[in-house]
């Protein structure tokens, strides 16, 4: 693409070219962008952009020295350029050079993103179970549906690796390309609030915005949770499409402050920013529950509001996934799909996988597997089962190099809501396996548990409550298999669909679900 083309269809905000260069910008072709410059060549664009761990503005000489010509600074950068053996090289500057990146990508790839409709899930948890529920939605009601998510990017019968929940913008518009060429109608993206505040996202508008729930997680990167807020509103203030929908599910202080603060906005229906507001709930708001039950057969609830009278019904287990049905209800609504469709659709979608996967076994004992990895998740999918358990047992660590303050709130919320508690490894990366537990095990003993041996503490009378360290996460789920009774429901939390653990800087494979499956064929429970 000729440099000066690209350049005015990015249209980046506060883009400096000097008057000197300007006439040379439509005699170079460029046959790539990229921030990074081990990828850069002689066609290259190369965006330096200041990160949490390095700076690019100091691999600007190694993009260079691969033969790029063209590069783009942050204003404020102090450093002078690298010289070229080719000739002058052309320089631009930006203010936000994260800003200036997606959206050099998003004109490079012929903005993929306008050709689709695009719908962006943001919020602590229930993303992923929410996207798995559109696309099986979005494809019974005749769409072809493309997921950008946390367990891998797909579409039509293509499956990548997720490397990100949204990946940088180089591979996301890559990705979008791709998908606009294969004939997707519609792109379910799960946005996250690192690549928001990154502005990974910048340039896209979304035609349906869903915000699920807030709770704590990644305040190691956000500091706070009003921070952390701030920048999950950003999908609906920055990149929603005028005349779309912002739908806001029912919840606790932050859904309700979001649907309160986005009313005006929406309000004005007529303005050039105008969008359309929907609120799913309990009691109020354009899609209300008027009567709602939920066992271990899954969830049903009768809807009342802008589509009339309806009924939601799903294999999904949990209170906690009437709200995630009712968020892709309120999607299906904002795409204008009818009740009937919706109902239909959402009757039919299978449990995402690792998202309170079932496993039975033949002496009585219910095991359920589950991503849940925040104190949030966890107290809603521990309450959510506790009145269908005889004695509730949950398995589940938490992961190194991520969130520390986290790991002491779920030992109490374990300690509190269940019978008895097995910490055990997660993904400890660079951390001491003992270390994690002992943090999480301050918790534990907040809501007054003892420690006692597994294997004495599981065959014991169901009145009997404690807790037990178990290290390994395959002894873990092996023993409590092993000893578990009938009427006994087991909870294994943390991991759901993955199949890796890293240890160390090593990633071996492990999958939770698996390990259920090879547990309960060798116990012959």
């Amino acid at each position: 693409m000729n440099a000066q083309t690209l350049i005015a269809a990015a249209a980046v905000p506060g883009l400096i070219i000097s008057s000197r260069q300007c006439a040379r910008l439509d005699r170079l072709e460029i046959g790539s962008v990229t921030a990074d410059s081990r990828r850069a060549g002689p066609d290259s664009l190369f965006v330096a952009i200041a990160g949490g761990r390095a700076d690019g503005h100091a691999y600007l000489a190694d993009a260079v020295g691969r033969g790029c010509r063209m590069v783009l600074t942050a204003c404020d950068h102090p450093g002078g350029l690298p010289r070229t053996a080719e000739g002058e090289l052309l320089h631009l500057e930006a203010p936000d050079t994260r800003e200036a990146f997606a959206r050099l990508c998003a004109a490079f790839h012929g903005e993929p993103a306008r050709k689709m409709v695009m719908i962006g899930i943001t919020g602590t948890n229930g993303k992923t179970t929410s996207s798995y529920l559109l696309e099986d939605l979005i494809g019974r009601a005749g769409g072809v549906p493309g997921v950008i998510g946390t367990v891998n990017y797909r579409y039509r019968q293509r499956v990548v690796p997720a490397s990100h929940t949204t990946p940088e913008p180089e591979t996301l518009h890559g990705l979008l390309a791709e998908m606009a060429a294969a004939g997707v109608s519609h792109v379910i993206m799960e946005v996250s609030s690192h690549a928001l505040e990154q502005g990974r996202v910048a340039g896209i508008g979304f035609d349906v915005a869903l915000f699920t729930n807030l709770s704590h997680d990644h305040l190691d990167y956000h500091g706070d949770m009003s921070s952390y807020y701030a920048i999950k509103k950003l999908l609906f203030t920055r990149h929603l499409k005028p005349g779309g929908a912002a739908v806001v599910v029912a919840g606790d202080r932050w859904n309700q402050r979001l649907a309160a603060e986005l009313l005006p906005l929406s309000a004005a229906a007529g303005a050039k920013r105008g969008f359309k507001l929907l609120r799913c709930g309990f009691s109020a708001g354009e899609l209300p529950v008027l009567e709602q039950r939920a066992d271990l057969s899954g969830v049903t609830a009768r809807l009342g509001g802008i589509g009339g009278e309806w009924w939601l019904r799903s294999s999904l287990v949990g209170g906690f996934n009437l709200l995630n049905l009712l968020g892709v209800a309120g999607v299906g609504l904002g795409l204008g799909y009818a009740t009937e469709v919706i109902e239909a659709g959402l009757a039919a979608a299978p449990p995402p996988p690792g998202r309170l996967e079932r496993f039975s076994s033949r002496a009585g004992v219910e095991i359920f597997v589950d991503y849940a990895h925040t104190p949030d998740a966890l107290e809603h999918v521990l309450k959510a089962l506790r009145p269908h358990a005889g004695r509730l047992v949950v398995i589940f660590g938490c992961g190194g190099d991520r969130d520390r303050a986290k790991r002491s709130v779920m030992g109490e919320i374990a300690g509190r809501l269940a019978d008895i508690v097995i910490l055990t490894s997660d993904n400890p990366r660079s951390e001491s396996p003992a270390a994690i537990l002992a943090a999480i095990e301050t918790g534990v003993g907040k809501a007054g548990m003892t420690r006692c041996r597994l294997e004495s503490l599981l065959p014991g009378s169901h009145g009997r409550r404690g807790y037990d360290l178990v290290e390994s996460r395959r002894r873990a789920i092996r023993d409590t298999i092993l000893f578990a009774r009938s009427g006994d429901l087991l909870l294994l939390c943390g991991k759901g669909h993955e199949t890796t653990q890293i240890v160390g800087s090593t990633s071996r494979y492990f999958d939770d679900r698996r390990e259920v499956a090879e547990q309960l064929a060798v116990v012959r429970c």
